[in-house]
């Protein structure tokens, strides 16, 4: 890696940075009043794993759930952002390899979901008792996690023309696959239709697989998760350069 990659690493990092209380503050408030308010009402109500609290069941889907909202929305603004103003051309002059554009931004995405999960894990232990069962897990799941929506961001990115698009993405795929994934409930208390379906949602096995390296205690295998999130970071990382190197939607 030259300097041109660290130097577009630093910048991506450096853009939230300058905005943490737009970009780290608050959403890690916003996904404090998630615990908070879900805790609350169904404190007394629900029960997944035996010896655990509803609102320690929470805490690790609505980290995980922090973690890849943010590394998505990191490198898809910054890409819409260079396309409207148009500076990108600034960053396609540069004696970058294709690859190393794709690190940079996916790099600097997976910084800012760590940053805000890890913010909001620290917030949430002082209120409630999460014990972690494997570091392991929870370090392969937050960095893969991040690096599978950092790179669907930059596909999202290079899409989208304008901020609505940008928007309209946000709001009826990745909102609605976050929330779907298990982040509120086990998928087993669902008709055997959903569970089904809830198969099919790849953010289903970031999440339990992170809520595995808490409590020891799955949906899935652990490791099926892994595969499964392994393989949808190499396909989409695939994609996304291949998208860099043809230039679409870029060269333009």
């Amino acid at each position: 890696m030259n300097r041109g990659f660290y130097t577009l690493f630093y910048k991506e990092t450096l853009r939230f940075y300058k905005v943490a209380l737009q970009t780290i503050i608050a959403p890690i408030v916003t996904t404090l009043l998630y615990l908070l308010v879900f805790s609350y009402v169904l404190e007394e109500r629900v029960m997944v794993f035996d010896g655990i609290s509803y609102t320690s069941f929470l805490v690790p889907g609505l980290v995980m759930m922090t973690i890849i909202q943010n590394a998505f929305a990191n490198s898809s603004s910054s890409l819409i952002q260079s396309k409207v103003t148009g500076n990108i051309v600034f960053v396609l002059l540069t004696p970058l390899s294709y690859v190393e554009f794709f690190l940079a931004f996916v790099m600097a995405a997976v910084v800012r979901g760590l940053a805000v999960g890890m913010g909001v894990f620290i917030v949430a232990i002082f209120f409630v008792p999460v014990s972690v069962h494997s570091f392991v897990f929870l370090l392969f799941f937050a960095l893969l996690g991040s690096a599978v929506l950092g790179t669907l961001g930059i596909i999202a990115g290079i899409w989208a023309e304008k901020f609505d698009q940008l928007a309209g993405f946000q709001n009826f795929v990745i909102m609605p696959l976050s929330f779907l994934s298990g982040v509120f409930y086990s998928i087993h208390s669902l008709p055997p239709f959903w569970q089904t379906v809830s198969h099919l949602n790849p953010f289903f096995y970031m999440i339990d697989g992170f809520r595995y390296g808490f409590f020891g205690a799955s949906d899935v295998s652990p490791w099926i998760s892994l595969a499964i999130v392994f393989v949808a970071f190499m396909g989409l990382a695939f994609f996304a350069i291949r998208l860099l190197r043809n230039g679409y939607k870029l060269r333009h």
